[in-house]
């Protein structure tokens, strides 16, 4: 075969893959319509958000210390409530994957219940638990004197109670579908289950774990109904952001505007970023 022969056929090759490539690329209508639709359903409301933003009196309107405050109070307890729920949820999430216990299937519907239940009823439910009168609360009060309702702690346990679904799900899953040979293979040459949980699984399953926390931050960020219910609207103990853009659209509309619009540019920040570093091009290593 000739030089010129070889650079035809080639030629060829790298057309006819570059075609397939591209058909592939191309979603029949009967999808684009509605995946389109389903686009503006979701970008509609926010680009409203952004072209309804009081841009002139947007830096007086973010310069009020209530602002301020309840800014800082929801990255705080979203971050605490966050951290919680990794230190918990990610052996839960083992359990659940690597388990073999009587229950399990009802504890994992158990575990996705707060991603259904309406979060006033999670409230409601950590009231009848933890409150004064409560199952463990009324214990905690008569015992040590520890009231959580209506508290920064309350806030805290809210949020973690309607996130953590999100951590354990995405871990559990990454756990579920993760190469179990290369555990086997370093437990073979001695490794104890420790070190081959946190040498192995875990660099295995970090984008599974990365991604599961940036749900579960966004999650206890955006919180409201438990925590309204769970830890009521105090200013600089328990009003985040949810519950100050909830009071102040009763007497403020454009500083509503402004605090949604913080809450918005927060969130999609931080899943830019690490959508960027954690959720491109980042696969479970497996054995070919």
């Amino acid at each position: 075969m000739t030089t010129a022969q070889l650079a035809r056929r080639v030629t060829r090759r790298r057309g006819t893959t570059r075609r397939r490539r591209e058909a592939r690329g191309r979603a029949p209508w009967p999808l684009a319509v509605p995946a389109g639709l389903a686009a503006v359903f979701l970008m509609l409301p926010l680009l409203a958000l952004i072209i309804r933003a009081p841009w002139e009196s947007l830096p007086e309107l973010l310069s009020d210390p209530s602002t301020r405050d309840a800014l800082w109070l929801s990255v705080r307890t979203a971050t605490i409530a966050t951290v919680i729920c990794m230190v918990f949820g990610i052996p839960l999430a083992w359990a659940l994957a690597r388990g073999a216990f009587p229950g399990r299937n009802l504890l994992r519907a158990l575990v996705t219940i707060p991603l259904v239940l309406p979060p006033v009823v999670g409230g409601v439910s950590l009231l009848l638990v933890l409150g004064r009168r409560g199952i463990v609360g009324s214990h905690l009060d008569d015992w040590f004197g520890i009231t959580i309702p209506f508290t920064t702690d309350a806030v805290i346990i809210a949020q973690a109670f309607v996130a953590l679904p999100f951590l354990v799900l995405s871990v559990e899953g990454a756990l579920s579908a993760a190469d179990q040979r290369y555990e086997e293979a370093a437990a073979t040459l001695g490794a104890s289950r420790v070190t081959v949980f946190r040498r192995v699984t875990v660099p295995m399953i970090l984008p599974a774990i990365a991604a599961g926390t940036v749900l579960c931050w966004a999650r206890a960020l955006g919180e409201f109904g438990a925590t309204i219910t769970f830890a009521g609207n105090f200013p600089k103990t328990t009003q985040t952001m949810p519950l100050a853009v909830y009071l102040a659209m009763e007497v403020d509309p454009d500083k509503a505007v402004a605090l949604s619009l913080v809450l918005l540019t927060v969130s999609i920040v931080v899943l830019v970023a690490l959508r960027g570093r954690w959720w491109s091009g980042r696969r479970t290593p497996g054995i070919a």
